[in-house]
């Protein structure tokens, strides 16, 4: 029996094993890795970065508050600075967390297979964005939605 939105709906019987396993060769796998571990690195940088010059300021300047002397216009420039800010932070964080669930699903095995259905995610792909979890008809249909 099938039941759908698994990954039997996409394999026979025969197939389900190997849709449950990467085939990606061991090479690959460890290039894809060491990409994911140096990008995660230079995500790091920039999100302490951020972190360091964004948020060390006092409590004024966080919340645009400014003397009777200054200009509205320069705490509209603050507050947009302060919101650009947390937004790249935000991306940052998101992209780390996509970083490191592929590098979990490289030790468990799973890397490689599309969350949604559980087929393989194609390989140009892979390479262009390795921390990729879907395939590219799924990932066309969740923009869809959009």
């Amino acid at each position: 029996m099938l039941v759908a939105g698994t990954a039997t709906e996409c394999y026979g019987a025969r197939d389900l094993a190997m849709a449950t396993r990467a085939t990606i060769p061991k090479k690959e796998l460890q290039e894809l890795r060491e990409r994911l571990v140096a990008e995660r690195g230079d995500l790091k940088g920039q999100y302490d970065e951020l972190e360091e010059s964004s948020f060390a300021a006092n409590q004024s300047e966080l919340t645009g508050e400014m003397g009777f002397d200054e200009e509205y216009a320069d705490a509209g420039t603050n507050t947009f600075e302060r919101e650009k800010d947390l937004s790249l932070v935000n991306n940052l964080r998101d992209l780390m967390d996509r970083i490191d669930k592929a590098l979990a699903k490289m030790d468990d095995g799973s890397y490689g297979l599309c969350d949604r259905c559980g087929k393989p995610i194609e390989k140009l792909r892979l390479k262009a964005l390795p921390y990729a979890n879907l395939c590219i008809k799924d990932k066309q249909a969740e923009e869809r939605v959009r």
